[in-house]
């Protein structure tokens, strides 16, 4: 269903959107856009299932690998709500304050109580994968332009960075503090 989505993901962030007016959502659909996300450098990777940025309903699954840095970010210009239902796997989902005290720390898991979120404009977030190929459906407002879609945190170190494993690190141990060790 997918095969030439799957090519040539060594500096690509996104694959291109399936073609049709209807695209099914499958377990093969998945295990396609995991395999990517592994053979990322960034060990993560998006599936779009809306066909142009300028639309104004963005939906995609966004598959993350545990060793993926996300860099905690908002969205201003233009605000932009969001939203995630982890289909697989397990993550750590986090909200800060202005100067990156962390706000929310939230386990969500596909088979658990807490599985997604939904959350309003301008508030600074970032995420950690903690199983292999977790998988989230995303969905936010449109249109994309890449100049000024996200605001990253001034106070979190930029992705590639050497900090930013060590970063990844210490919001690992702040979940840690707040779930224990047992959490997904």
């Amino acid at each position: 269903m997918v095969g030439s989505l799957a090519m040539s993901t060594s500096s690509r962030r996104a694959l291109d959107a399936p073609e049709g007016e209807l695209v099914v959502l499958s377990r093969s659909l998945v295990d396609e856009v995991a395999e990517a996300s592994r053979a990322s450098p960034r060990r993560r990777i998006i599936l779009p299932f809306h066909k142009d940025e300028s639309e104004l309903l963005h939906r995609m699954l966004n598959v993350v690998q545990p060793d993926s840095y996300v860099r905690p970010h908002r969205h201003l210009d233009p605000p932009k709500a969001e939203a995630w239902v982890v289909l697989r796997g397990a993550l750590a989902f986090f909200t800060f304050e202005e100067d990156g005290r962390v706000r929310e720390c939230l386990a969500l898991n596909a088979t658990g109580e807490c599985f997604g979120v939904d959350l309003a404009p301008g508030i600074f977030h970032g995420l950690i994968a903690l199983a292999p190929d977790t998988v989230l459906f995303e969905v936010k407002n449109g249109p994309y332009a890449p100049a000024n879609d996200k605001s990253f945190a001034p106070w979190a170190p930029a992705e590639g960075s050497p900090e930013a494993m060590a970063y990844m690190q210490q919001l690992r141990g702040e979940f840690r503090r707040r779930h224990g060790e047992a959490s997904p």
